[in-house]
């Protein structure tokens, strides 16, 4: 069943996604060589909880961070650890999400770890780009594959793979609702899209091929290939004009 939102509830998830793009950006502020991602982690924790919210990812199924923070090949769900030394050239995948007053938010970047190199920066770039690609359809009256046509075939364009064995959700409250929103897909097809529906958007995006693989971990996404991935994310809403993000900061978007 697809929830949609009333203005109240809207509300709450704009106060929800707020804590959760302040947290990203505190992360996102502490990528360096030398840092460790469970460093990283306890400043996302450490954020939210500030506000008096709940890391929506701590616990969740048993995932053990508030954050997950994947690096290079990891496409995304990867464990913060002590021991997970950031080096120069990395780059750095932080998932965040907050739950506040019954609704969660649920946003995420890539970031370089200094120098890094003329592909892995193009790679971050589209990958972000193709989210507002996406997003030009996250409009009344549209499909869902809209939305994830528009994400494959910019990213494609630039000779990049989309991950097709995790896809973009609903979000309010709960952390994962209907419908599912890929990131791939043939235009016209899917769910349509009403005011009111809150959807979280987030291209996966493979400097190599697509498929990918579960690390021993049981949590870690890896690309098959080893190559280089990058992933971003806001949670949006669907209103009777422009798309709302809800998971920026006084209006500003990392």
């Amino acid at each position: 069943m697809i929830r949609i939102k009333s203005t109240t509830e809207l509300e709450a998830m704009r106060v929800a996604g707020r804590i959760t793009a302040i947290a990203r950006k505190a992360a996102a502020d502490a990528v360096r060589p030398g840092a460790t991602t469970g460093e990283i982690d306890r400043i996302v924790r450490r954020t939210i909880e500030g506000f008096g919210a709940k890391p929506s990812f701590l616990g969740y199924g048993g995932f053990p961070g508030a954050a997950c923070i994947s690096v290079n090949d990891e496409v995304i769900h990867g464990i913060p650890s002590k021991k997970r030394v950031l080096k120069e050239g990395d780059i750095v995948k932080i998932d965040v999400g907050a739950f506040y007053h019954g609704f969660h938010g649920d946003c995420a970047c890539t970031v370089p770890c200094g120098e890094i190199s003329d592909e892995a920066r193009r790679l971050i770039e589209v990958t972000r780009q193709s989210f507002y690609e996406g997003i030009r359809f996250a409009r009344e009256g549209k499909r869902v594959s809209d939305i994830s046509h528009a994400v494959q075939a910019y990213c494609e364009k630039h000779g990049f793979s989309i991950v097709r064995d995790y896809v973009g959700h609903g979000v309010g409250a709960e952390l994962h609702e209907s419908p599912e929103v890929p990131n791939f897909g043939r235009p016209g097809h899917g769910i349509r899209l009403q005011k009111g529906m809150t959807l979280a958007i987030e291209p996966m995006v493979n400097a190599g091929a697509y498929a990918v693989k579960v690390h021993s971990d049981g949590w870690t996404v890896k690309t098959r290939d080893g190559k280089l991935s990058a992933h971003y994310e806001n949670s949006v809403a669907i209103t009777d004009g422009e798309p709302e993000i809800l998971t920026n900061i006084d209006g500003e978007v990392l």
